[in-house]
């Protein structure tokens, strides 16, 4: 058996991890230990490294990983090897040559993980050669698809039931986050699993808060611009029930200045892939998209999932929206939902030919229904539906015990106005207790360190053709922003500084942060020497590229300096700063989006304007705006 405290090394050696969670911990040492397994935890409890830390302490051995998506596959390695984990993946994207060249490193022991999708591990050809692979473990990833009462249940899956015949050795651990008792038996049963160690996480997510309202399609419509207004700067998936809804949700958010990209099923695999990359990389922050975007999703910043229809089934809204608020920051889970999606629900199911797929249909139907009707707590009612019993009657935290974000409040005030001619709405919280949640996300997430983090996040991701949070997850980023290490030996103590991260991109982040300390000792130039300076040389015609290597400083610190200065009125902006194009761009955006934070309108333009451009126009922008206040206080 491997001793605790070499777990813990490489935990902290790869991942940069202290320590496991507590059920984490129990599911490694059962797979350590060579037993079946059935992990059923939520989104983002960390299903991954329940395999992946044992794969990283079986040197000469290999953990066979089975994914549905290939997109998954592909980000998974590719974070492994971030970590300088070897691991691979299989699958029909890959050319002959690459699929054999991955084939004979496999069996030469090469891989700590090797990634297959259920159907290519069917295949008679496949079992032959990797029979001659050391297999420490198989994992099944999503291993809900193989049961027909779950409700993404994929035919493919169930060829996996001849895995145990096959390779009656290895051992195989089930993993996933959303599984009734009746799917958690059927797993069990059909996958072979021998005595399984069963471990079920608590289903209840407390960060995550719940509102379901039933609307009109103008309602629908008003409520879902409001909202985006109001998470202007954050991420957030929009589930759409038809492709063709998808197309005109985006449009009418692009038509209200929103920018959103969109996801579905019938696009080609390249525009969803770039739109998947663009939205992980924050290049713009609302998705909107059908039930085929999300799945292996891994974007712990996500600040609010909206749906515009009913789910088929609470397991599906479940995972759906718990793809919010994997940084265990406060998120919000917004159903809106219409009559219409019911009859549309029973429409389909009514097609159905297959009598047991139809009960089992209807089942999901009268589930889901009665989740959104009846108001009752939603975080119980979700837990119940999954098999655990709360000791607890109220969460605090959702609509039926009281809570509602301050956007809902706001146009339910207005409209009890606009109804009772200025009558006053009741508190929607009257006599309920509210349970205490953690503070909504502090000001890192548009701090400049935060700004100029992101930027070369995004760069950087682009150069290695990653998604961005392969290269920094945003809970490193708001670590860095919080703990701002001075040193290589500072910077490897920072949640999720594994040992090949903090060589690889140590440098480049140290000198950001270093960068970023000098742009905020920037002061005006009556109290600093180096603003005196600035000034200075501004007068005498340089540049602010010019300025800095006059300086002898960051480029940056110069551009803060001078939009200081700016600001302040102690200069005039000079159009030579910033390219006639550029400028304009940058201008029409701060019409639409305000002056007050950086980051949204650095999202909303084309990716060649640079920070520092954009806070040369800001800080004109709101000297003007200062003058027009003045000068209106004066009439």
């Amino acid at each position: 058996m491997i001793p605790d405290a070499e777990i813990l090394s490489a935990l902290r050696r790869y991942w940069g991890f202290d320590s496991l969670r507590p059920l984490q911990h129990k599911v490694v040492s059962s797979v350590l230990a060579g037993r079946d397994t059935c992990v059923v935890m939520p989104t983002g409890g960390g299903k991954s490294l329940c395999y992946q830390l044992p794969a990283a302490l079986r040197p000469r051995e290999t953990v066979i990983v089975i994914s549905p998506l290939i997109a998954l596959m592909h980000d998974q390695t590719a974070q492994l090897g971030q970590m300088g984990i070897s691991a691979a993946y299989l699958n029909s994207s890959q050319s002959a040559a690459e699929q054999e060249r991955v084939v004979r490193a496999a069996r030469a022991g090469e891989y700590r993980l090797l990634y297959l999708a259920p159907e290519r591990l069917a295949r008679p050809d496949t079992q032959t050669w990797l029979k001659k692979v050391p297999i420490s473990l198989f994992a099944i990833d999503e291993a809900h698809c193989i049961s027909e009462w779950g409700h993404e249940f994929r035919p493919e899956y169930r060829k996996l039931k001849s895995l145990r015949d096959h390779f009656p050795d290895p051992p195989i651990a089930a993993f996933t986050a959303s599984a009734t008792r009746i799917v958690r038996r059927d797993i069990i049963e059909q996958l072979g699993l021998r005595n399984p160690d069963k471990y079920i996480a608590s289903f209840h997510r407390r960060n995550l808060r719940y509102v379901v309202k039933q609307c009109t399609n103008e309602e629908q419509m008003d409520l879902l611009l409001t909202a985006l207004r109001s998470y202007a700067g954050s991420n957030v998936i929009v589930y759409a029930p038809t492709i063709k809804r998808v197309g005109e949700i985006t449009a009418r958010l692009g038509a209200e200045g929103i920018p959103a990209l969109g996801y579905h099923g019938k696009m080609d695999a390249a525009t969803r892939r770039k739109n998947q990359e663009r939205w992980m990389a924050d290049e713009v922050r609302v998705l909107v998209g059908t039930i085929a975007f999300g799945l292996g999703i891994n974007k712990p910043s996500v600040r609010a999932v909206i749906h515009v229809s009913l789910p088929k089934s609470i397991e599906q809204y479940y995972q759906e929206a718990g793809r919010a608020g994997r940084d265990g920051l406060p998120a919000d889970c917004i159903l809106l939902w219409q009559v219409r999606d019911e009859i549309l629900l029973k429409y389909f199911i009514r097609q159905i030919g297959d009598p047991a797929e139809k009960e089992r249909a209807e089942q999901r139907f009268s589930e889901i229904s009665g989740f959104a009707e009846r108001v009752t707590c939603r975080h119980r009612g979700i837990c119940l539906h999954f098999g655990e019993t709360p000791k607890w009657q109220q969460c605090g935290a959702c609509d039926a015990c009281g809570w509602r974000p301050a956007w809902l409040a706001r146009t339910a005030v207005a409209s009890t106005q606009a109804a009772t001619a200025g009558s006053a709405a009741a508190p929607a919280a009257s006599g309920k207790r509210k349970r205490k949640l953690k503070p909504d996300p502090a000001a890192w997430v548009h701090s400049e360190l935060a700004d100029r983090l992101r930027e070369w996040r995004s760069q950087t991701a682009k150069a290695q053709k990653l998604p961005a949070y392969v290269v920094l997850h945003d809970t490193t980023l708001q670590e860095l922003c919080r703990l701002r290490p001075r040193s290589i030996s500072e910077l490897s103590t920072v949640y999720g500084f594994g040992e090949r991260k903090t060589e690889t991109y140590g440098n480049d982040i140290l000198r950001i942060i270093e960068e970023s300390r000098e742009s905020s000792q920037s002061v005006p130039r009556w109290k600093s020497t180096a603003a005196e300076e600035t000034y200075r040389l501004l007068k005498q015609g340089h540049t602010p590229g010019q300025i800095a290597e006059i300086r002898g400083v960051l480029l940056s610190t110069a551009f803060a300096a001078v939009a200081e200065l700016v600001e302040a009125g102690d200069v005039r902006f000079n159009p030579f700063w910033v390219e006639g194009s550029k400028r304009e761009k940058i201008e029409a955006a701060c019409a639409r989006l305000g002056t007050d934070r950086l980051a949204p309108l650095k999202e909303s333009l084309p990716g060649l304007i640079t920070y520092d451009e954009i806070r040369l126009v800001v800080a004109r922008i709101r000297h003007e705006q200062g003058n027009q206040a003045t000068q209106s206080k004066a009439r």
